[in-house]
């Protein structure tokens, strides 16, 4: 696949252990865009130097808003596919070979799932994510999308969905979804999700709004989409 087409969506905060060494190892598959989300490290001097295109939030604004400008960016690029890849080393930067493998095999989305979670949030985000909609992980942090369907949400995220609105609106819109296993590395450095007891809370926030509360349903069909 050329190249230009595909985007690799870095979402970053004080990741200068790390980031140089993944935005060297995807930029062979796509156009590495890492979102410096208002690090306080050599985050976005380093993304730059290793040949990486670098958004800057001047101050941390999250996790969705990273990959909300990330995507934005992509979008812009003109991209056919885009890859969101955690920056914390926690995942193998040639899995984006293999999940464009996916994409070229017919896939509209692809969901990594991962050999362990860390929370007990997460286990039942997926559980429930599995009985609704038949998504195995969708809180994992790589996934591929074609960018129709990107186009067709309109956004990446306007919940705080942990990174899972897009996934959860392709899977009730009938996109096709493929599910690739992956291990997980130790990450280096603090988790995205922040303490345990806020995780848990937020993970579970994310839960009922995208796919338990009473407009979950229709928050992402197309035919309400212009209610968002």
């Amino acid at each position: 696949m050329d190249r230009s087409k595909v985007a690799v969506v870095i979402p970053a905060l004080n990741e200068e252990r790390t980031i140089r060494a993944i935005v060297a190892n995807v930029q062979r598959y796509g156009v590495p865009i890492v979102v410096d989300d208002g690090s306080t490290d050599q985050t976005a001097e380093l993304s730059s130097q290793a040949g990486a295109v670098v958004v800057r939030h001047q101050q941390n604004r999250g996790y969705d808003e990273a990959l909300n400008s990330g995507f934005a960016r992509a979008q812009e690029l003109g991209v056919e596919i885009a890859i969101s890849i955690d920056a914390d080393g926690q995942h193998d930067p040639e899995l984006v070979n293999t999940f464009l493998c996916a994409i070229d095999a017919g896939a509209d989305v692809v969901l990594g799932v991962r050999d362990c979670r860390q929370r007990v949030a997460e286990t039942l985000f997926a559980k429930v994510a599995q009985w609704r909609l038949g998504l195995r992980d969708p809180l994992c942090g790589i996934k591929a999308y074609k960018m129709k369907v990107y186009a067709e949400l309109g956004h990446f995220d306007s919940y705080g969905s942990i990174g899972t609105e897009l996934a959860i609106f392709a899977a009730k819109n009938r996109f096709r979804i493929t599910h690739i296993p992956i291990i997980t590395k130790p990450r280096a450095g603090e988790s995205r999700f922040g303490p345990h007891i806020s995780a848990n809370k937020r993970i579970l926030r994310a839960l009922w709004l995208g796919l338990l509360s009473p407009s979950a349903n229709q928050r992402l069909t197309r035919s309400h989409r212009a209610f968002i």
